[in-house]
């Protein structure tokens, strides 16, 4: 009994309203008119009631289970009766409707709160068969999206998620169910919920395209708000306040006024004139159109007029027979002399619809678009006269036009060419390893070398105090000076090649040495670094004392510039742009010419930077030489295309020729007569005259003159080479048959 006056008396502690404590520490007595009356009776009654004396707290409570700490709901019910009359007590317990609750002191704050159980509807109760209802509450169901329940019921208890079927059961369930399809997902209740037939009417309107309302009407009469007796407008639209300008003179308006009344002062604005009565008004002819320069427009042309064979009943002559119909339809629609087959009909009203009458308005309609609407001089001009005027051959002897005599390499391509700076001897390297010199003016050999690799180039010193010419093998340099020489060339050649006191040697990875034995006339022998690959270009200085080599190798590495006085090779590119295929001295200026295989650039070698890059548009570089002058170049290439560059005026090509059939292999231009020839795989040599003026604005004049043919095609490959004679106007061309032609002139008369 007294636990249990302990725990109401904290209950009540606890439900005390918390404005109480402000009452107390003010004084103040906050009572209802009630409450002041029952206090007063209580005061009369006050001394006779005896006090309960507070009772003794049971340290051994402290130790109890969790299970003592319940009151007992019959102890409860004492506790409630003691407070009241015992009558009253019987007649509440008569009349109690909810279940009782249970007081338990809370586990997690430590203080007493009411359970109530649960309630358990019974087999009588409407809602006894229906699932329970999802309340957890009017929160974001997707903070639960990653969670297997989807909140928190009044209890505190996770409400799990319901299961969901798979498509199969979604399927099967709209077989068995045709309602199914009526029914919407809800995401609170988490589970599907018929639709009402006010929502399935919305959706149906909306779906329609119509108004969701069904209640509306959108043909109901118009309301007039403000129209007839009594519905007058009375108060203004808006309420703002009047403006000043209403009644304050504007002062921008009295700017513009008073600068009209300067001008006018000014006489820079005069005002018309007063009519007067003499004044008569002037007629004229409105259908008068006043004169025009210009030419009256076009007419439309006009649509053909129809004839007999368009007509519903054609003579029995315009008909076409079978093989006319199959002809006809046959033939492509554009190559057709008529769109249309003529067809016989005893009447007019047996006449069909015309299946190409949409096609035929818009034929129509695209004649009158793409008609002309100005009519133009037509240009009467002579297709002869746009020819360019060009010297006849005749008149721009000499040049060679006749093969004179020939030198044959066994069973070997040759692949290069030279003939010395006096023009008397030529020496020419095939693939097999072997270079012969012989006679230009009668072709007698004089002296064969044999090398173990192939030979990929040769040249000639262009010096005339010495004599002697470079041969390029596989990974080698061969410096040989021809035999019967005289002796003071002789002397001179072994002097530059091989000087009694040698040069200190610089560390490069290429070597020189000179020969022991000269019987064969090899003095000097420069070995390249490994893996260089065969030198397929040399190309000598104009003083003699610098060469460059180029060899297969396609890198920085593939160019050397050697120098004879010194010894001395360097490899001029740490790196460089594409596969270089040539590399060419300029005749005059310090400047060095790298062809690489779609650009040619120029060097300047004092100053080490790049002058100029020419794009000759070929796709594969395969020659290239500079005129004597040294302001124009000529570019060969695999594509056919032989391009003249004026290095004065552009880097793009001046003239592009294209006079070949095949790839280009050789050019070369004549040291001192205008004369350049090309070579192609086409087995043909073509002859132009290249002139250059002194005077800049003149164009140079380049003419075709002669195509020489004399080699045979062999395994795809022509004319490889080709070489003017220095003081002669005759040439050189060597061929993959390996045959050397010498053309010289033979005076014959040309027809024009």
């Amino acid at each position: 009994m007294a636990r249990a006056n302990l725990k109401k008396r904290k209950e009540q502690e606890h439900d005390e309203d918390p404005k109480a404590s402000f009452a107390d520490s003010v004084g103040l007595e906050m009572l209802s008119d009630e409450e002041a009356r029952e206090e007063e009776e209580g005061e009369s009654g006050e001394s006779e009631e005896e006090v309960d004396e507070f009772p003794e707290i049971d340290a051994g409570s402290d130790t109890e289970s969790d299970d003592e700490s319940v009151v007992d709901e019959d102890e409860v019910e004492d506790d409630e009766g003691s407070s009241a009359s015992g009558s009253e007590s019987d007649a509440c317990s008569d009349l109690h409707i909810f279940p009782k609750p249970k007081n338990i002191i809370s586990e997690i704050t430590g203080h007493p709160k009411r359970v109530y159980p649960e309630i358990e509807p019974g087999y009588d109760s409407d809602s006894s068969t229906e699932d329970d209802p999802n309340r957890v509450g009017n929160i974001p169901s997707h903070w639960y999206d990653d969670l297997p329940h989807i909140g928190y019921d009044i209890n505190g208890k996770r409400v799990l998620r319901p299961a969901k079927g798979d498509e199969l059961d979604k399927f099967l369930q709209t077989v068995e169910d045709p309602t199914t399809w009526t029914s919407a997902w809800d995401e609170n209740a988490q589970m599907n919920k018929p639709l009402s037939p006010v929502e399935l009417d919305i959706i149906r309107r909306l779906q329609a395209g119509e108004n969701p309302d069904a209640d509306y009407d959108p043909y109901e009469p118009t309301v007039e708000w403000f129209t007839g007796k009594g519905k007058e407008e009375v108060m203004p639209l808006s309420a703002a306040p009047e403006p000043k300008r209403r009644w304050l003179p504007s002062k921008w308006e009295k700017q513009k006024i008073m600068k009209i009344v300067r001008a006018i002062r000014q006489g820079r604005i005069i005002g018309s004139k007063p009519k007067t009565a003499g004044d008569k008004p002037q007629f004229y002819a409105i259908w008068n159109e006043p004169p025009s320069n210009q030419p009256p427009p076009l007419p439309a042309p006009k649509p053909a007029l129809p004839t007999h064979v368009e007509s519903y009943n054609p003579p029995e002559e315009y008909l076409p027979t079978d093989t006319e119909r199959k002809e006809w339809e046959n033939t492509d629609p554009e190559d057709r002399e008529r769109n249309y087959l003529p067809q016989k009909h005893t009447s007019l009203r047996l006449v069909p619809a015309y299946d190409q009458f949409v096609k035929q308005r818009f034929n129509r309609q695209l004649d009158l678009y793409l008609a002309p609407r100005i009519q133009r001089t037509r240009l009467n001009i002579d297709p002869n006269s746009l020819i360019p005027k060009l010297p006849s051959p005749s008149s721009l002897r000499p040049f060679p036009n006749y093969r004179s005599l020939g030198f044959a390499h066994a069973n070997a391509r040759v692949r290069c060419v030279c003939i010395s700076p006096d023009g008397a001897w030529v020496v020419s390297g095939d693939e097999n390893g072997n270079v012969s010199l012989w006679e230009v003016n009668v072709g007698r050999e004089v002296k064969k070398w044999s090398f173990s690799d192939k030979v990929g180039a040769v040249e000639w010193c262009p010096r005339t105090d010495t004599n002697y010419f470079v041969v390029g093998t596989e990974d080698k340099l061969h410096f040989i000076t021809p035999p019967n020489l005289p002796s003071v060339i002789l002397h001179s050649t072994q002097s530059t090649l091989t000087p009694a006191t040698l040069p200190p040697a610089t560390q490069s990875p290429v070597k020189w040495s000179s020969s022991t034995g000269r019987e064969d006339g090899l003095v000097l022998t420069v070995l390249l670094p490994a893996a260089s690959g065969l030198v397929k270009q040399i190309a000598w200085h104009r003083k003699g004392d610098y060469l460059a080599t180029v060899s297969s190798r396609e890198s920085q590495g593939s160019i050397w510039i050697h120098q004879l006085s010194r010894r001395h090779s360097q490899a001029p590119f740490k790196k460089i742009k594409g596969a270089v295929q040539l590399v060419l001295f300029h005749p005059i200026k310090p400047h060095f010419f790298v062809a690489t295989q779609r650009y040619v650039r120029i060097y300047d070698l004092t100053e080490q930077k790049l002058v100029k890059t020419l794009m000759p548009g070929i796709k594969w570089i395969s020659s290239m030489d500079i005129h004597p002058s040294g302001d124009h170049v000529i570019v060969g290439g695999y594509d056919k295309k032989l391009c003249w560059f004026d290095l004065e005026l552009n880097d793009k090509p001046y003239k592009i020729l294209r006079y070949h059939t095949r790839a280009i292999r050789s050019l070369h231009f004549h040291p001192s007569y205008p004369l350049f020839a090309s070579s192609s795989d086409d087995g043909t040599v073509q002859i132009f005259h290249g002139r250059v003026y002194s005077d800049l604005m003149t164009d140079p004049l380049i003419v075709p003159l002669k195509i020489l043919r004399g080699h045979n095609v062999k395994d795809g490959l022509g004319v490889l080479q080709v070489k003017w004679v220095s003081k002669q106007p005759w040439l050189l061309s060597a061929g993959a048959d390996g045959n050397i032609l010498v053309w010289f002139i033979v005076e014959i008369e040309f027809w024009d």
